[in-house]
Order: C-alpha cells, then structure tokens, then sequence
C-alpha cells in the first residue's frame, strides 16, 4: 500500500461505509493469512545457454540448459511465444482455437549460436541465451526481449518472473487498458490489477483502474507492433520512454520490464501499420460486437431517478425542449433494497409498462446489474444460487462472502461454465421488464473494505474452467467472464438481436460481448481530460465502444465544463451522461438557456451524424480500428502526432479538437497531412502542421478530411452522402455500411471515390462492374455546389 492509498483508506474508514467495510477487510485479510502460504526461500532461474532446437510448423521448440522455448508465426502474421511448455490455450482472450501456423515458416540456425523463424511478414531471431528479437522483413528490430528470470519458491508455488524488453529510442507506448493518464504511457510504473479507486471520482493521476491489461502498443519510426503478455494474474510494467542521443551521442533504447507475480511466461506480438495491428488483434481476440442502432443515438443516466414519476419527468423534459433521447439507464435504486434482479414494486410499480411506454417514444431502458448476490436465505436468486452451487469459495469448501451495496453478499464465479448458464438465464428477468441494455457495474469485483484492495481475497477458489486455481489468477478475468454470462445468456433469449452491455471492467477480449465506460470519473477538467484518454486507450486495446459519465460522476459542474464534456461527449462512441445519487443534476436544461441552446447543436450533430457511427460500428467489427483514433493513426511515423492527446480522429473523414482547458475560445491543432476543412466555416488549412482555430461555447472544432464521403442523416431523416471536395490533383472517397439493423444480418460495405473536376466534385460508387451512381443522394461541401453523376 503507497502513502496515498494509505492516506484514502484512513479517510474512507471514517465514513459509514468505511466503518461497515472494517469486517469485511479484516474477515480478507484473515483468510489470506491464513490459506496463502509466505513465499520463503526463492530460488533465481534463467534460461541458460542454448542446448538443442526442434523445428515445426510455423517455428519450432528452443531448447537451453534450464528452460525451453516455444516459438510460431501464425498464418496471419501473429508471433506467439512461450516459455516452459506454455501454449496459446487455454486463455480468456482468444476467440476460439489458436491460429494456424505458417506452413512457409521455420526454424533455422542463425548467426552467434541462435536461431531464427523467417516468414513473409516477420523475422523472429532467438539469441544462444534466451533473447528473442522481432525484425521487420527489412531487419528493423522493432522489440528485444532480453531473457526472462524467475524466482521459485523452494517449497513450492507460483514462480515469480520478469520479462525485460528494449524497443527504439523514439517509441512511443499506448494501452494498457484504461489508463487516466493516458493515451500516451510516459516513463511510470502501472500496476495489472483491476481497481475501483477509493474516495469517490478519479483524475489523471490515478492508477491503476478498473479496466487493466497486458497490452502494449508501441509506435516508432520503424514501425508498429502490439505486444499482449497472456497471463491474468497481478503484474506491474515499469516503462521508460528512450532517448535519442543520450550521453555519449549513442541513442537510449525505450524500455518495458513486466513483473508478474505468477501465471505462464508467454506473448503475442503483431505487427504492420495501425490498422493491421489492430485488424490481427481481433483476428486473435474476436470480433468487436457493434451496438444496436439505438445505442450509438445519445444516452442519460443518473444514481437516483427514484422513480416511474421522475423517469417519465426527465424523458418529458427531453422531448418538450425537441432534444433527442435514444435511452435511459436505471442505477441500483431501482432495485428491491439494492438486490440484483429485483424490482421496487413501491418507487416502480409497473417497470413493463414504463419501458412500452417510453418505447413508443423512442426511448430504450438500460438497467444495471451488479454480480454480488445479497447472501440471505430466502431471497430468489442466493436460493437459485447456492443450490447449484455456483458462489465462489475458499479452500475450506465455504462460501465467500464480501460487503457491497445490497450487505453480506456471494459472489458468482463466472469462470465456471455452470455458473455463467445460470447466471445467464437471470437476464430473462430484466428482458420482461423491459430492458433493452444492460450496464455492468461492480464487477472487478468489488468488495467494500476500508482497508487493502476492495475485492475478494486472493487464497478464494475459482473453477477457471476446470483446471482450478485461486483469485490472484481470476480477478482479472472476473468482468470479462461476467460479460460473456450475460452475452451468451442474452443470445440465448433473444437469438434475433444482438445484445447490448457495456461493463466497467474487463480485460483482453472484452469486445467480443460490448463496450465499457470510464467508471466514476471526477467531475473537474482533468477528469475531462482523462475521460478521452480513457476512450483512445482502450480502443487501441480491441475495445472500440466506450466513453466517460458526462460531466462527471461526483459534484457539480460548472456550466462551461457541463458544456464542453457534453460537446466531447457527443463525437465518442458512447454518448451519456451520468452522475452519482449525491452530484449536481446532469440534464442540459439544468444550466441554463445558453447552454441547453449549446447542447441542442450538440445533439442535433451527433443524430446528424449517426449513420458515420453505424458504420463505424460496423467496420470496428470487420477490420478492429477503433471509432475514435490518435492522430497519428494513418501517419505513425509523424512524431509530432504522435506526443498530440488533445484531438483525435473520428473514423477516417473527422477530426474533433475538444475543448479541455477552462476559459478558451481558441485552440492549437496538428493537422496530418493533407487538407481539412472546418465543417462549419468551411475553411480549408494545409497539413501537416499546427493551426490555431476558433472554439467558441457554442461548439467543438471539428474539421474533415478533403475528399472525403460519409454518411450522415438528411433533413428528411434519410441516408445521405456528404462529400468533401478533394484537393486539387488528388482523389478521395469513403467507405459507407447502411444500417443493417439490430440483429445478425451481414453488414453491406458500399466504397466511394470522390475527385474535382473544376469547381465540380464527381462522386461514384465502386462496383464489381465498374463505377457507378451513387445510392443515396450527395450534398457537397469545400466548394461550390455541384455534383457531375457519371
């Protein structure tokens, strides 16, 4: 525990909830004294010198004195390396079967006593004494991992080990999962271990969060990769950005030491450009779900509507002052006394006819969900579960228990199979309340305790599919798991639509059943701030669905910082507003006329533009590149884009410069190169460079790209096409995907092309046949107004 944990528990051991979570912390506390043994003598181990190899398909096995190492180019490209007999599976984060290797690819000596994988896309090279290096086909060294140590306990457990990695002296690192201060990593140590952080919202300085994972993604003049160490227990990576030219005029190399506390020694790495890493992420880690329809449209949530009278006020104040609503969330007061699966027959009477009813007005219900289950024989769902005995226990047999908002609670493991069919089955509950979308909350998981972490202790039993094991393993994996409960369980519902949840925590594979949100972020400008480094880390981790509690969760916001985080808000995948039972009211109405006529622009936008979002939804799913991208995404080897966190790229065809610092009515912006247009003035500027532009509270910079097509809602509510002139001398276009509604159906990718011709703009849609007329009608914008058809 660090001085400001420490200082954080003795304020929270003072409040109630603190006070109450004094048993629970010490009853934690007890069980692990008592059932995890203390490490004792250690005994140091690396690889040694090499003694042998054995070639296979794709690699082949590396044989030194104390150690062996597996190494295998996929067929897509993918390193996968393993230490001690590891192997892809089993593992939370691949989607299925691991991939095939590449028949073309094969071990062979190399120079110094090493070998080395050559294959089309890659060079693995393996020095005498366990080093392993990834090359580019050119021989650029993109990654060095020098090699690995252990420490074994003498009487037996879990090896400690550490992986020391060296990449380019002008890398860059993102990821990590959710990371505050993000999205680029600086020099710092980050701890691997699921966290909700005491004392109410976070800001920049806060680490780690509730969203971890061992995914690095490193950029560099030489190129790109992705580094994903498999391994679900606690770890800490300590980076050190490099330095070019340091003290003697030799460059420092970057560099990465992973400490994991247990768990197998093995990794991924990808590489290409952005959007091929991220494209063989997912082909690893499975497809990004898209939302429905609805939910990329403008959410609203609070703590502590506290009733059918209040939902139907604020869906009223929507609709009277023309404001677009796609959807409602419901927070654990609607709840029987906080109990998951429950209703308050008093403060919601008839939750059906609620939800119908908002429905016809186009309004969806999101209803909460929290894991820990009140333990109070009795009550429908602790009966339904203890009999099938699907709680988590400790290696006494009994179940164990934790203190979260309903009191004494059990906690389903979601690393058995059984418990996540019954766990599953409970959303038939909420179907026939009428929720359409489900928000995980809790489920890192939490454990209320005014002292040490806030979860379940480390010696309680998981099933983890099986092989068995204790909650040092699980813990990472206990959100991810929760989510593919509900995701398979919904599918099972309602096979003809795609379920929609998002959850606080999570790890590598989360795309797979939904998105996640920032979780309680602090209502200040750096909590704005975070809240889109949040957003970006994740998405350059596989999550491309997320975004932050607009406005803050804790306290109240100034009307300018309402506003701005409102205008953010509105260009991330996630738009909703959120706050705690105790903050200020989150309605744009709540702060006055200038702001509601403000956030109205930002609404009316964000509809206008929900066609971009749909296809965006849709090419995450087919190609994994987030919505909302770094600036350096299309230009990695641009190092000035590379150190920008304050703008971002939406999709191809926008970027959107937030305002995040108080008082301002102008910005600095890089541009990438190329020309862009302000969407409102219609201005065009020269990239790349840095250009100062005007933001006013009335709106948020957003510039578009030249010559680009994108789909956007018309005056008529349909399908239209917005092309941006292109350049002189150069050519542009789009990629559009027509909503295929909320169901399985295949998505319909349409291609573009764009090109000026005088103050002309020629649009075609690109065919098999050849090029031909648009489907949808076109409206210009850069130039005068004109469309040549072919």
């Amino acid at each position: 525990m660090d001085r400001r944990e420490l200082v954080r528990s003795m304020k929270e051991a003072g409040s109630i909830q603190g006070l109450r979570g004094v048993p629970s912390a010490w009853r934690r506390w007890r069980t692990d004294a008592g059932e995890l043994s203390a490490r004792g003598p250690e005994r140091a181990r690396v690889p040694g010198p090499v003694s042998g190899a054995e070639p296979l398909p794709g690699g082949g096995t590396v044989r030194f004195a104390r150690a062996e190492l597996h190494v295998c180019v996929s067929l897509g490209g993918a390193v996968f390396w393993a230490w001690d007999g590891a192997r892809p599976l089993p593992s939370y984060a691949l989607a299925g079967a691991a991939p095939e290797p590449d028949p073309r690819a094969g071990l062979e000596p190399d120079t110094d006593g090493g070998w080395r994988v050559v294959s089309e896309r890659v060079t693995v090279a393996i020095s005498r004494h366990g080093g392993v290096e990834v090359r580019t086909p050119g021989g650029v060294v993109l990654r060095r991992e020098l090699p690995p140590r252990w420490w074994e306990p003498v009487a037996g457990g879990p090896a400690r080990w550490v992986q020391r990695t060296e990449v380019a002296a002008d890398a860059r690192f993102f990821g990590l999962g959710g990371r505050a201060s993000g999205p680029r990593l600086r020099s710092g140590t980050y701890r691997l271990w699921n966290t909700d952080p005491r004392g109410g919202g976070f800001g920049r300085d806060e680490d780690p969060l509730y969203l971890t994972m061992p995914v690095q993604l490193v950029v560099a003049d030489g190129g790109t990769h992705l580094a994903f160490h498999d391994n679900s227990w606690e770890g800490r990576v300590t980076l050190r950005e490099g330095e070019e030219g340091a003290g003697s005029g030799h460059d420092r190399p970057g560099t990465s030491e992973l400490r994991m506390e247990g768990g197998p020694l093995r990794c991924w790495v990808v590489t290409g450009t952005p959007a091929r890493v991220l494209h063989g992420w997912a082909a690893l880690t499975g497809a990004p779900t898209p939302p429905p329809s609805w939910a990329l449209g403008p959410q609203h949530a609070r703590w502590g509507f506290g009733s059918e009278r209040e939902v139907r006020r604020i869906v009223a104040g929507y609709r009277e002052r023309g404001l677009p609503l796609s959807a409602l969330h419901l927070d654990i007061d609607h709840y029987d006394a906080h109990q998951v699966f429950t209703v308050d027959r008093e403060r919601f009477p008839d939750l059906p006819g609620l939800a119908s009813e908002l429905r016809e007005d186009g309004v969806r219900l999101v209803s909460i969900v929290d894991p820990a289950v009140k333990a109070e024989p009795g009550t429908e769902v602790y009966d339904s579960g203890a009999a099938a005995d699907v709680f988590v226990r400790d290696a006494r047999g009994r179940e164990v228990h934790g203190r979260v908002w309903p009191g004494e609670c059990a906690f389903p493991d979601f690393t058995a199979p059984a418990a996540r069919a019954w766990w599953g089955g409970w959303y038939e509950e909420r179907l026939a309340q009428g929720f359409a979308g489900f928000w995980h909350d809790m489920n890192e998981p939490v454990s209320f305790a005014s002292f040490g972490d806030r979860t379940l202790p480390r010696s309680a039993r998981h099933r983890l599919e099986g092989r068995g094991g204790d909650h040092r393993e699980a813990h990472n994996v206990y959100g991810l798991a929760m989510a593919r409960a509900a995701f398979d369980g919904l599918r099972g519902l309602r096979p003809d639509e795609r379920p929609f949840l998002f959850s606080r925590s999570g790890w590598a594979g989360l795309q797979r059943y939904g998105g996640s949100w920032s979780g309680d972020v602090a209502t200040s400008w750096q909590g704005l701030r975070a809240s889109l480094a949040l957003v970006l880390g994740l998405g350059l981790c596989g999550v491309p669905y997320s975004g932050p509690d607009v406005g803050g969760f804790d306290g109240s916001p100034t009307p300018e910082l309402y506003l701005r985080w409102f205008q953010l808000g509105s260009y991330l995948p996630l738009f909703r507003t959120h706050a705690a039972i105790d903050a200020g009211r989150r309605e744009p109405w709540e702060f006055g006329p200038e702001v509601l006529e403000h956030a109205r622009a930002a609404l009316v936008e964000r509809e206008r533009l929900r066609p971009y979002f749909v296809t965006l939804a849709q090419l995450a799913k087919l190609t994994g590149a987030p919505y909302a991208r770094p600036l350096w995404w299309g230009a990695p080897e641009d190092r000035a884009l590379r150190d920008c966190e304050d703008a971002f790229l939406l999709g191809d065809s926008l970027l959107v410069a937030p305002v995040l610092e108080r008082g301002s009515d102008r910005r600095a912006v890089r541009l990438p190169r190329g020309r862009w247009y302000d969407t409102v003035t219609e201005e065009a500027f020269e990239g790349p460079g840095q250009v100062l532009l005007d933001a006013p509270l009335s709106r948020t910079p957003v510039l578009a790209r030249a010559g680009t097509v994108l789909p956007v809602r018309g005056a008529d509510g349909r399908l239209e096409l917005e092309a941006w002139a292109p350049s002189p001398g150069r050519t542009g276009g789009g990629l559009v995907v027509p909503d295929p509604g909320d169901g399985w159906l295949p998505a319909e990718v349409e291609r573009y092309t764009s090109r000026l011709r005088g103050t002309e703009v020629r649009v075609e849609r690109v065919t098999d046949g050849g090029p031909v007329a648009p489907r949808w009608p076109v409206r210009v914008r850069g130039v005068a107004p004109g469309v040549a058809q072919p």
